[in-house]
């Protein structure tokens, strides 16, 4: 049970990868909201196009 203490302890405090984490959570927005934006982006293209025939 001590041995699992401890363990916990040296799992809680170590914090190699967390950079890692974070940038890719950081990635996942910034991609969410470019898929977000495609299809306004889209319209707006498009009506531009129309607009000059």
């Amino acid at each position: 049970m001590r041995k699992l203490k401890e363990l916990t302890k040296v799992f809680a405090a170590d914090e190699r990868g967390l950079e890692t984490v974070e940038y890719a959570i950081i990635v996942g927005v910034i991609v969410a909201g470019t898929i977000a934006l495609i299809p306004s982006i889209g319209g707006w293209v498009n009506s531009r196009f129309a607009a000059l025939d």
